[in-house]
């Protein structure tokens, strides 16, 4: 009797999270249970990004064109953190809109779209919720 309570009314049995069978007759592989517990941890971490998100009318946007080596532009849009943002899927939408290619730097929260589109990212973004500066 190794349960605190073993051998009382409170006494419950563990059951297994996959299959709901008590442990000691759970038929569950150990590869079942190690994709069933991954999959839990990505639904939690799914589940605490979005509880950190930010409304887009809560932030501002400050967005820049940089003269890069030979002669290039980029359009450099600040202010708005990955932690608040799905940063990948922000970016995705503002290169179709800009029909040009860019990068997302998560560590520096910054997004880069090739040349100078700054008039069409502003109303992208401004379409969106998000303030704008610059």
């Amino acid at each position: 009797m190794s349960r605190l309570f073993a051998g009382t009314p409170f006494d419950i049995p563990p059951k297994c999270d996959d299959c709901g069978e008590l442990v000691s007759h759970c038929k569950c592989t150990p590869a079942e249970k190690a994709a069933s517990e991954a999959r839990r941890q990505q639904a939690a971490d799914r589940q605490q990004r979005e509880a950190g998100r930010l409304s887009p009318e809560s932030q501002t946007a400050v967005i820049r064109v940089q003269k890069r080596k030979g002669g290039r532009k980029a359009t450099v849009i600040t202010g708005l953190t990955d932690l608040a943002n799905d940063l990948p899927a922000l970016l995705k939408q503002l290169q179709a809109d800009c029909g040009s290619g860019g990068t997302v730097k998560p560590k520096e929260d910054l997004l880069e779209i090739q040349g100078d589109h700054a008039d069409r990212i502003r109303k992208s973004l401004s379409a969106l919720g998000y303030r704008v500066k610059g």
